[in-house]
């Protein structure tokens, strides 16, 4: 029997504890948060085993921790583990997490001295809570895993993976920031961009708002829904994934750049110009390894 304790139960977190129950196998569930609510509710629907009090008392039950908090929080609980809790933790077994970004945590887990294995479940929604968590959420998504760290046990991770129906993938936990920097932290922040640039700015509220709000249709909802979400983490996400979010916005603004030029041609805007760019990106979403 693999007996995985999750510190956290929110929705990624309960999701994979849900998967877990479901996919028959040896594996035992138990959890622990600072409220005690998810975990509660969880035992109650039998999606886990134990609901935990204080952690240390679940660490010293687990084969394998799983970090399942905000990216900050997870560099916190990294630091309890290294620290306080470090004694609770049995022989052999290995930390690892389901958090948005992972240098932060490897350099956290590696200066603590722990067994780390970072992993990255790659699905989500905008709910949050224990509540909305699925057991299906993982099916068929990338996993990503990367490199062990102090002793970690990757191969109990993959297990895990492969145990929600997910496609176990290795990754350096430095190019997992950069690539996910462009594909779900970029995505947020221009989603939350585009909310200000056309409601305006906190305290100072664009005087057309109301107005357009009354017209938007599936186009602003669709491109706002990022903005939408758990702002607490997406908060946690953007800090610890600074740099490389940073470098993408960048590269975003000048793109902005050249389509404002495009606008604002002195001979005026050349409808052919403007659809060959949109059919330039276009083809590379339908293409691209091309």
């Amino acid at each position: 029997m693999t007996r995985v304790g999750f510190l956290g139960l929110g929705l990624i977190g309960g999701s994979v504890a849900r998967a877990l129950r479901t996919a028959g196998g040896d594996w035992w569930v138990g959890a622990w948060t600072p409220s005690g609510t998810g975990p509660r509710e969880a035992l109650a629907v039998g999606a886990i085993d134990a609901a935990f009090t204080d952690a240390p008392t679940l660490i010293a039950t687990c084969d394998v921790v799983v970090l399942a908090a905000p990216p900050l929080a997870c560099v916190d609980l990294l630091a309890k583990l290294s620290g306080d809790w470090r004694s609770a933790m049995r022989p052999g077994a290995t930390v690892t997490d389901v958090a948005s970004t992972k240098r932060a945590l490897e350099e956290a887990a590696v200066r603590g001295g722990l067994p780390w294995v970072g992993g990255h479940p790659m699905a989500g929604r905008e709910t949050s809570g224990f509540g909305a968590a699925e057991a299906t959420l993982f099916h068929g998504r990338p996993w990503v895993i990367t490199a062990a760290q102090r002793g970690g046990d990757p191969d109990v991770v993959r297990a895990i993976a492969a145990a929600c129906g997910a496609v176990p993938i290795a990754l350096d936990a430095a190019a997992h920031d950069e690539l996910v920097a462009a594909i779900s932290h970029l995505p947020l922040l221009t989603s939350v961009a585009l909310v200000e640039a056309v409601t305006g700015s906190p305290g100072d509220q664009r005087h057309d708002w109301a107005a357009a709000a009354s017209l938007a249709a599936g186009g602003w909802r669709d491109t706002t829904r990022l903005a939408r979400g758990d702002t607490a983490m997406g908060a946690e996400i953007a800090a610890t994934n600074a740099g490389p979010l940073a470098a993408r916005l960048r590269a975003y603004r000048d793109a902005i750049d050249v389509w404002i030029a495009l606008l604002e041609a002195p001979a005026g805007p050349d409808a052919t110009a403007i659809r060959e760019r949109m059919d330039a990106a276009k083809a590379r979403l339908e293409h691209p390894g091309g």
